[in-house]
C-alpha cells in the first residue's frame, strides 16, 4: 500500500482558515457593520493582511504577546486574525479593567505590543515605563478628544503593511493562539492559554449550538475580551455572517440594531437580559423576525427566561467558564418539552444541560471523583476535559496541576445530575450555604426571589447566626416604579421554598457588579462577615 505525505489527508485546526475562505466565497455581502461603514469580506481579509504585515515589520516574531485594549469595534475583530497570522499570541484585556489591573495583565503577558483605543490610554499611560517588554504601541482613534501615545495611528500602521495573503506561520494546531485573563475578582487573574485547534472546534460548536448560517447577523454585545468573545469572532467569520460592531453597550441602542440591521444572534448575561427587556425602547409587541439569544455567565431564573422569550426572542442557556473557551454546555431542547406549559418550558430551560457537540460529556463527581447519583438531589462539582478545554494557565504550572487533578479539570461549581443527563447548577462551592447542616442552594433561593413581579435582580449569601452557624441573607433590586416590603417578600418566598431556605433578612439597593456583569457575592459576603470568622456546620 503506497504510503502518502500527512498533508495530503490533514491540515491544521485553526480559525486562519475562516477567514481564508468566506474571503473566498462571500466576495460581496457585508462581513462587518459599524455605524454608517461596512466591510465585504474580502475588504476584511485584506485589512487584516495589512495588520499582521505590519506586526511582523514591528518585530512580533512567533509566540510574541501582542496585547489589544480596545472596545467592541473592527480594530478588535481583525486582531483575532492578525496576531496569530503574525505568528503571535492574542492578549485581549478587559476594557473594564483598572489602570493597576491592565499594568499586571500587560507585564505578567510579557507584551510586546499593544494596540489601545484613544478612550482607554490613560489606564496604560503611568505603567508604560514599568513596562520594559512593551516596545510599541499602536493607537486606535475612534473617538475625537482620547488620549493619545507615543505611536502611530492604527489606520496608518495598517497602510504600512501589505494587503498580499500571508502563509500561515502554523506548525502544530495545538500552539497557543490566545491568553484570555480570569477576572480576578477573589485573587491575581490567570492567564488561560486557548489553541488553534480549541479555537477552530469551539467556534464550530457555537455555529451548530446556535444554528447560525450565512444569513445570520451577529450583534457584538458580549465583549470580545471575554473568552475571546466566546470564539464568535471567529465563528461567525467562518460562517459568512455578518459582524455588527457596538461600541458602547446600551439596551436602547441594541434594540435600535436589532431592528435596523436584521439581528438574528447575539449573547447576553442574565443582567443584562433584564436590563433589556425592562428598557422603555424594549419591543412592546412580539418580534416578527427569529432573534436566538445566547445567555451565561450566571444561571438565569425561569423568569428572566420567559420574559425575554415573550418577546418573541429565543434563549439558548449556555454555560461555561474562561478555562472552557466559554460555553461547555448547552440546555439542549427536547421535542417533548414543547408540549408543557411556558412556566415549565423556562423552568427546564434554566438547567445547564449537556456538553457541546465538539465536547466530552460533562460530569458531577464527589470529592473522590465517583459520579454522583442521577437524582437531581445530590451535589457534585463539575468537571470537564476534552477538545474545549484550555491548555494550561500560562506561566502558572502549580495552579494548571491543581485545576487539572485526576485528569479533569475542576471547575468548582456545585450542581446536582438529573435522570435525563442534564446537569444543573447550584452554587459555586464559595457560595454554598450551610445552615444547621443543611445545605442551601443560593441559585435556588435567588430565583425563587426574581419571580416577584416587582424584583429587578437578586443576590442570595450566607450571613452569620449565632444558633445556625449562617443563614440566607437576600439583597434585591426592585424595578423601576415598583415596590415591595421585605415581609411581603418574606411572604412570597415562603410558598415557594422549605422554611430554612426562605432569607431571614433582605437589603434592598443596587448589587456590586464585576466588569463583566456578574454579582460580586464576595464583596457581599465579606461585608457581612467583617470581624466574624465563618463557621462551618
Amino acid at each position: 500500500m503506497p504510503m502518502f505525505p500527512p498533508e495530503v489527508y490533514r491540515s491544521h485546526l485553526t480559525p486562519l482558515r475562516f477567514l481564508q475562505r468566506s474571503a473566498s466565497v462571500f466576495r460581496q455581502k457585508p462581513a462587518v457593520v459599524y455605524g454608517d461603514r461596512s466591510w465585504t469580506y474580502p475588504e476584511l481579509a485584506e485589512r487584516v493582511n495589512r495588520l499582521a504585515s505590519a506586526l511582523v515589520a514591528a518585530g512580533i516574531a512567533r509566540g510574541d504577546r501582542v496585547a489589544v485594549l480596545v472596545p467592541n469595534i473592527p480594530p478588535t475583530l481583525e486582531g483575532h486574525f492578525a496576531v496569530p497570522l503574525a505568528g503571535g499570541i492574542l492578549v485581549a484585556i478587559n476594557t473594564r479593567l483598572s489602570a493597576p489591573e491592565i499594568e499586571y495583565i500587560l507585564d505578567h503577558s510579557g507584551a510586546k505590543l499593544l494596540i489601545v483605543d484613544a478612550e482607554l490610554a490613560h489606564l496604560v499611560e503611568p505603567a508604560l515605563a514599568r513596562l520594559p517588554a512593551l516596545q510599541l504601541v499602536v493607537n486606535v482613534e475612534d473617538i475625537p478628544n482620547g488620549t493619545r501615545l507615543p505611536g502611530p495611528d492604527y489606520e496608518s500602521f495598517l497602510a504600512s503593511g501589505s494587503p498580499e495573503s500571508r502563509d500561515w506561520p502554523l506548525e502544530d494546531e495545538d500552539e497557543t493562539i490566545a491568553i484570555d485573563y480570569t477576572s480576578g475578582t477573589t485573587g491575581r487573574p490567570k492567564g488561560v492559554m486557548y489553541t488553534h485547534r480549541g479555537a477552530y472546534l469551539n467556534s464550530l460548536g457555537e455555529l451548530l449550538e446556535t444554528r447560525m448560517s450565512s444569513d445570520s447577523v451577529y450583534l457584538w454585545t458580549l465583549p470580545m475580551f471575554h473568552c475571546n468573545g466566546w470564539c464568535y469572532p471567529w465563528a461567525v467569520t467562518a460562517i459568512g455572517g455578518t459582524h455588527v460592531c457596538l461600541r458602547k453597550l446600551e439596551p436602547e441602542m441594541v434594540w435600535s440594531l436589532v431592528a435596523q440591521e436584521g439581528v438574528t444572534h447575539f449573547c447576553a448575561a442574565p443582567t443584562m437580559l433584564i436590563a433589556l427587556v425592562n428598557h422603555p425602547s424594549a419591543p412592546q409587541e412580539p418580534l416578527t423576525r427569529p432573534l436566538i439569544i445566547s445567555t451565561a455567565a450566571a444561571p438565569p431564573s425561569p423568569t428572566i427566561i420567559g420574559q425575554v422569550e415573550a418577546l418573541g426572542a429565543e434563549i439558548i442557556h449556555v454555560y461555561g467558564l474562561t478555562e472552557v473557551y466559554g460555553p461547555y454546555t448547552v440546555c439542549e431542547w427536547q421535542p417533548h418539552w414543547n408540549l408543557l406549559p411556558a412556566a415549565e418550558q423556562a423552568q427546564v430551560k434554566a438547567r445547564q444541560g449537556v456538553g457541546y457537540l465538539i465536547a466530552d460529556d460533562v460530569r458531577v463527581v464527589d470529592d473522590r471523583m465517583e459520579d454522583v447519583p442521577t437524582d437531581g438531589e445530590t451535589l457534585g462539582e463539575v468537571i470537564m476535559r476534552g477538545n474545549n478545554t484550555m491548555k494550561g494557565y500560562y506561566r502558572d504550572p502549580e495552579a494548571t496541576e491543581r485545576a487539572f487533578a485526576g485528569g479533569w479539570f475542576h471547575s468548582g461549581d456545585l450542581a446536582v445530575m438529573h435522570a435525563d443527563g442534564y446537569i444543573e447548577l447550584r452554587d459555586r462551592k464559595k457560595d454554598i450555604i450551610i445552615s444547621g447542616g443543611e445545605n442551601i442552594s443560593t441559585i435556588e433561593v435567588e430565583q425563587a426571589v426574581c419571580a416577584h413581579p416587582a424584583v429587578l435582580e437578586a443576590a442570595v449569601v450566607g450571613v452569620p447566626d449565632d444558633y445556625w452557624g449562617e443563614v440566607p441573607k437576600a439583597f434585591v433590586a426592585v424595578k423601576p416604579g415598583a415596590t415591595v416590603s421585605e415581609a411581603d417578600l418574606r411572604d412570597f418566598c415562603r410558598d415557594r421554598l422549605a422554611g430554612f431556605k426562605v432569607p431571614k433578612t433582605i437589603a434592598f439597593g443596587d448589587l456590586p457588579k464585576t466588569s463583566t456583569g456578574k454579582v460580586q457575592k464576595f464583596v457581599l459576603r465579606e461585608r457581612e462577615w467583617a470581624g466574624r470568622e465563618k463557621r462551618i456546620n
